[in-house]
């Protein structure tokens, strides 16, 4: 029997995903699940994000059912998101859809289990393209800086550096490598805070290279959407530079943003 495939992120997904049982760090949001269908998994292993606004941390597993694919998410308080080995070990489902039910897979069984039984899954059917997973730039009315909305941190671009980017991504670090915790130095960078605790790992690290960066409250925004992050979300947690600009708990993400367009 095959080890599962451990990915921190499903867009590292490659050729060796196919037909293979992944692990992985990232969100159970459509877009993820979208990405592990594209690349041809077995079935997938989503964290659950802290479940959060919408439940849009799983959203992705009930769009799977309707092409096939077998797929549960880790509870949060019993792995970290973005750390696939440390969800192997150690994680609990928390959701499943109806195509890894029945396979046997149930919420409350270990991840290492729940692998173990989805080797038996059905290759799903063929994926659709791709949903949509937008970068939008604009430069808001009296504003110095440039607002750069991405759903997720991937897109964001070495010229986003001195800007104001909204991510819809978590805040952890995936894998641990502090290299992915941005890729601009970013006059402010926002996240979700994926349920809290590692959802905030990149704060620090940002805070070193001195960059302002707060995460919103799983519970506030939905986590894959920037507009969401930026419009509906309360701020979770702050590094001492986004403390500098304001920033603190309970303070809508909007008007944190505006401070920062301002500088």
């Amino acid at each position: 029997m095959p080890d599962p495939l451990l990915l921190d992120s499903i867009t590292k997904a490659g050729e060796a995903a196919r037909r293979r049982v992944v692990v992985t760090g990232s969100h159970g949001g459509i877009y993820a699940a979208a990405l592990a269908l594209a690349a041809g998994c077995r079935a997938t292993v989503f964290h659950d994000a802290g479940v959060g606004l919408d439940r849009a941390g799983i959203g992705g597993l009930g769009w799977l059912d309707g092409h096939g694919m077998a797929a549960a998410a880790v509870d949060h308080r019993s792995a970290a998101i973005g750390q696939a080995a440390e969800m192997l070990a150690g994680g609990l489902l928390s959701y499943t859809n109806a195509a890894a039910t029945a396979c046997g897979v149930l919420p409350g069984m270990t991840c290492a289990e729940a692998a173990r039984r989805l080797v038996a899954a059905p290759e799903p059917s063929a994926a659709p393209p791709l949903p949509a997973e937008s970068r939008v730039v604009m430069t808001p009315a009296g504003s110095c800086r440039r607002l750069v909305l991405v759903d997720s941190a991937a897109l964001v671009h070495p010229d986003d550096a001195g800007q104001v980017v909204v991510t819809g991504s978590h805040g952890a670090l995936f894998g641990a490598d502090p290299a992915h915790a941005l890729k601009a130095d970013a006059a402010l960078a926002l996240f979700n805070d994926a349920g809290g605790g590692p959802g905030t790992g990149r704060l620090p690290v940002l805070a070193a290279r001195g960059i302002a960066a707060a995460t919103v409250a799983a519970g506030t925004a939905r986590i894959g959407e920037a507009h969401s992050t930026w419009q509906d979300g309360v701020i979770s947690a702050c590094n001492a530079p986004a403390a500098a600009l304001g920033a603190h708990p309970g303070m809508p993400a909007a008007d944190l943003v505006r401070r920062a367009l301002a500088q």
